[in-house]
């Protein structure tokens, strides 16, 4: 009796101890969040980390993959990290090319009478309501730098 007493707690210590061993999941979650980037999260359930946030490059996102694999117990490592969009240059489109484009744009527009200069263009005569939206979504399209609305509504 006593021997099997004795074997039933040499079992129970090794088995806490041994599950005493492994991290936890907040401080496998402080370790990481410690040596990652600036707007990056960690979150981490069950030794699997998930990692979110805004980051500049791939070469960033690998790395915040890369640092968190290396943890202490992690599993597995989802990277659900978003690489920022660059801002492309705005294109405005060169007077020439406008001043064909909205003429051909606005040829469906009698009452109305268009000048271009310098990527910006003038609208000036009349106009139905209704026909408003259209004309500037067909001007719009052609890339100016400006549209001048001076037109008299109907």
């Amino acid at each position: 009796m006593k021997t099997s007493k004795f074997l039933m707690s040499a079992v129970i210590a090794v088995t806490l101890f041994f599950s005493g061993c492994k991290p936890k999941d907040a401080a496998i979650q402080a370790a990481i969040q410690a040596k990652e980037a600036a707007g990056i999260t960690v979150a981490v359930t069950k030794g699997d980390v998930t990692l979110t946030g805004i980051v500049d490059d791939e070469a960033i996102k690998a790395k915040a993959e890369e640092i968190a694999k290396a943890e202490k117990g992690v599993k597995s490592v989802i990277n659900n990290l978003i690489i920022k969009p660059t801002d492309l240059p705005v294109v405005i489109a060169d007077d020439a090319a406008l001043i064909k484009n909205v003429a051909d744009a606005a040829k469906d527009f009698p009452t109305v009478k268009t000048e271009v200069k310098d990527g910006v263009i003038l609208l000036t005569g009349e106009i139905k309501k209704a026909s408003l939206i259209t004309l500037m979504q067909h001007l719009s399209a052609l890339k100016p730098k400006k549209i001048e609305n001076k037109l008299t509504i109907k």
